[in-house]
């Protein structure tokens, strides 16, 4: 995903303009990429609530979380 594209996802996940299925790919791709600890503490709350509730995966941690 190039700058752009994650500056449009980050806009429409904030203004609400995703289904859930997109919010799990959006935080997904932040996890991957460590962007989910880089960006505001919003971002690393809501990864780490879906990494628990086993709805995306950290691959640092395997699949087991």
């Amino acid at each position: 995903m190039r700058n752009g594209e994650l500056a449009n996802q980050i806009i429409a996940y904030e203004n609400g303009e995703m289904n859930f299925e997109e919010v799990l790919d959006f935080f997904q791709h932040l996890v991957d990429n460590g962007l989910a600890w880089q960006l505001q503490g919003h971002y690393g709350r809501v990864a780490e609530g879906l990494i628990m509730e086993g709805e995306i995966t950290n691959p640092l941690l395997g699949e087991e979380n």
